[in-house]
């Protein structure tokens, strides 16, 4: 397995992220006021997702799990081969539905959900590099 490949990934989220903490707005007033920062905090939490998406793939790919059928197949195969947790699968199928919204436009974003994500989920893209992470080095 490619650690340093993933390693590099999370180099990227870690990045994204950073910028992202440094960009959100406190409250949801603030988000909705300036376009240019909540534009850019879509962006960031698209690219974060993103890479997010990238490690599964390359987890998948190089222990050769299987071809998924779709991007939830992806965790799912994670989920059963024990690299991630049930909970973390159901996280990752919510950060692609995200992803989705952001990149296709599917109707209009709803802030409320964006913002709602920045404040809340955060958190679970550690949760998720804590959990490859205890999985590369066993």
């Amino acid at each position: 397995m490619d650690k340093k490949r993933i390693l590099a990934k999370f180099d990227q989220l870690n990045e994204s992220l950073e910028r992202l903490d440094k960009i959100k707005p406190s409250n949801f007033e603030d988000y909705k006021k300036s376009i240019k920062d909540k534009m850019a905090c879509e962006r960031l939490i698209q690219i974060s997702i993103e890479t997010i998406l990238d490690v599964c793939n390359i987890l998948v790919s190089e222990l050769k799990l299987g071809l998924p059928s779709d991007e939830e197949d992806i965790f799912r195969k994670m989920e059963t081969h024990n690299i991630i947790s049930l909970q973390m699968k159901n996280k990752l199928i919510n950060m692609k539905g995200l992803r989705n919204i952001l990149v296709h436009r599917y109707g209009e974003v709803e802030d409320e959900i964006v913002f709602e994500n920045l404040s809340e989920n955060l958190g679970d893209f550690e949760k998720f590099k804590e959990e490859i992470l205890k999985y590369i080095k066993s």
